[in-house]
């Protein structure tokens, strides 16, 4: 029987990045990508490559060109790390894995490198499909805490909660990460909002602009931990945001919500030089009159726009600049395992 688990993509809303840093977030997951994982019984344990494993490649050119788009690693890092921190969390809770081995292939038309989570969402169908295999159950809010030890952990990628959460519960998450809830029992509180409610929603990302998370990060992180008062008040900043975006989404204050996309982003490039090719998918969008912030680290930005006129607006002013718009397909909300 050949086992096969999905993931798929996540953009940021509102409030990122303060979801690293105890504050909050909305977020939600999209069906127009995806990462698969298919697995089956075999005698020795084995991870098949993808096309994102190949070594092989027709001139120089193109060796740059995949690097540039999927990093050194490809994805093999990724399920050797999951597999890894699965089966320290099976012993760490006294469970034994049926001792039986398992093929595993995985395929992924996540963008890669431009702030859509692509390498949660592989972690995250990886986990799903180690779960069926070995019988193993584990809740929305542990799997979202197991991804990310996977990639703090074992990878060195500085993350947040909030791929790992949107990805784990998919629909649109709203997610407080309280510290005194994070330090007394790991996970935040996580509540679905109603998708019926959402504002039209647009993503729209450019390849050339891949960066890895970790290019902006790392410095973010390092102001935090010195107590930098300009990043301290911007989570402060951020999570306040949230709480209002929640109340005009409910209220469905169309206005409100471009307002508080926009001003996100502001504060994230008032802190850092988030570079001009981000600051001009931004430019362009707000051009036509809708709203736009960065999905996650940069490379793709999420936004509302009013109406249909203003999406072929927004299609005819990024077509010359090769960047593609998508009206994202949110993907249904999942029910949670055992705590």
């Amino acid at each position: 029987m050949i086992i096969r688990t999905i993931a798929y993509p996540r953009a940021g809303l509102i409030g990122n990045p303060s979801d690293g840093y105890f504050g909050k977030t909305i977020a939600f997951a999209f069906r127009n990508f995806s990462s698969h994982i298919e697995l089956w019984e075999s005698p020795e344990l084995e991870l098949l490559p993808s096309r994102r494993d190949h070594s092989v490649f027709k001139s120089l050119d193109a060796l740059h060109t995949d690097v540039k788009l999927h990093g050194y690693y490809g994805g093999f890092r990724l399920l050797k790390a999951a597999a890894k921190a699965f089966y320290e969390y099976c012993r760490e809770r006294g469970v034994a894995p049926e001792k039986k081995n398992f093929t595993m292939r995985y395929r992924s038309d996540i963008p890669n490198r431009v702030g859509m989570a692509g390498s949660s969402a592989l972690i995250t169908a990886c986990m799903r499909g180690l779960m069926n295999f070995y019988g193993v159950e584990i809740s929305r809010h542990s799997l979202a805490n197991l991804v990310l030890r996977v990639e703090n952990h074992e990878l060195n990628i500085p993350a947040g909660l909030q791929d790992r959460v949107a990805q784990a519960y998919q629909g649109i998450v709203y997610m407080d990460f309280d510290r005194k809830l994070m330090d007394d029992r790991g996970y935040g509180n996580y509540e679905l909002l109603d998708a019926s409610k959402a504002p039209p929603l647009y993503v729209a990302y450019r390849d050339d602009l891949s960066e890895g998370t970790e290019v902006y990060h790392n410095d973010l992180r390092a102001r935090w931990q010195r107590g930098d008062a300009d990043v301290l008040e911007a989570i402060t900043f951020w999570a306040d945001l949230t709480v209002r975006f929640r109340a005009a989404f409910d209220a469905g204050d169309l206005g409100e919500m471009h307002r508080l996309v926009n001003a996100n982003f502001d504060k994230r490039a008032s802190l850092y030089d988030v570079g001009e090719g981000n600051r001009d998918l931004v430019a362009t969008a707000r051009s036509t009159g809708a709203s736009a912030k960065f999905a996650g680290s940069g490379g793709a930005i999420v936004g509302i726009y009013d109406d249909e006129e203003m999406f072929a607006r927004l299609e005819r002013a990024f077509e010359p600049k090769g960047v593609r718009v998508i009206k994202p397909d949110i993907a249904p909300p999942l029910a949670g395992g055992k705590p």
